[in-house]
């Protein structure tokens, strides 16, 4: 049996694992039975005549042969897709670049990045999505985005383990600030002393999140008085007077009435970095424009802030 046999099922099966990063998470996206997508990666990699992914505890990881499997059957199923989009006469657009980020890149950056190439240029179309960051890497990885706004708080690890790195620039290093509804009396001043912050009511993100939304190093057990993973659902929560949280300071702009964005002082400083991801190598010119105009107003977003 040789690669040539491998079907485009498995292919598409193997694309799934290697995004989702599990079995369970591809099977449950694929509509298919965990078994039936075991028995999808059996085959491929009988067909390649070598392991393509580790089963680990926590999910599994691309060997070398994997991760050029999942370059390779990205393309080709994309190749498929649109041959199978052109013969049912729906044109195919080549200028398509899949773009993913986390949550409050989607709210600040990507909507006036996009609005911008619209207007400079109209025949790209930019297909995303957002996640979180090791989804988004993992997405990278098999082929499935060609780029990923992600975040990166200190001490800047890199975004995985896997070789070769990543591909990254750094589009921005904000400080973390704190958004308080517009009538506390810590909205009184420009600017938040940390040791005010004890004994404040958090807005934090839920389950293993709750540190997305409380200050990092606070020195008390903190109290949540309520937990939301969307960022208007968690800055609405504060314009109602409902408790604080941190936000990054690219999100400001995008803060509803009733709320207050201000600069901690006292304590270690916080930063965060904005990263534009993708794999190494030359970029489709597609793909470079929808960087340039990533990078473009993320840096006129930090000069508008700062001035």
């Amino acid at each position: 049996m040789t690669f040539n046999d491998a079907s485009l099922t498995a292919l598409r099966v193997f694309r799934e694992v290697a995004e989702r990063g599990t079995l369970t998470a591809a099977a449950v996206a694929l509509g298919y039975t965990q078994s039936a997508v075991s028995r999808q990666i059996a085959s491929l990699e009988r067909a390649a005549g070598t392991p393509l992914m580790e089963r680990r505890h926590d999910g599994v990881r691309l060997t070398p042969a994997g991760r050029i499997v999942a370059r390779r059957a990205s393309a080709v199923v994309d190749q498929i897709d649109a041959t199978a989009r052109e013969l049912a006469g729906i044109p195919d657009d080549r200028a398509t670049v899949r773009l993913g980020w986390f949550a409050s890149a989607g709210a600040a950056l990507v909507p006036p990045a996009l609005e911008r190439l619209r207007r400079t240029h109209p025949g790209i179309t930019v297909i995303g999505r957002e996640g979180g960051t090791p989804a988004l890497v993992r997405a990278v990885r098999a082929g499935t985005l060609d780029l990923a706004l992600v975040a990166s708080a200190p001490p800047y690890r890199p975004l995985d383990a896997e070789t070769p790195a990543l591909a990254v620039q750094v589009l921005t290093e904000r400080s973390l600030r704190i958004a308080v509804p517009s009538e506390h009396p810590l909205a009184r001043g420009e600017h938040i002393d940390v040791v005010d912050l004890r004994g404040q009511s958090w807005i934090a993100g839920p389950g293993d999140d709750t540190s997305m939304g409380v200050w990092p190093g606070l020195d008390e057990r903190p109290v949540i008085a309520h937990t939301a993973r969307d960022w208007l659902a968690k800055l609405r929560l504060v314009a109602a007077g409902c408790g604080i949280t941190t936000i990054p300071a690219s999100l400001a702009p995008a803060c509803p009435p009733g709320v207050r964005v201000l600069a901690v002082r006292g304590g270690p400083s916080e930063h965060r970095r904005l990263l534009l991801a993708r794999l190494p190598g030359p970029l489709p010119e597609p793909v470079a424009r929808v960087a340039d105009t990533l990078r473009a107003v993320a840096v006129e977003a930090v000069r508008d802030a700062d001035g």
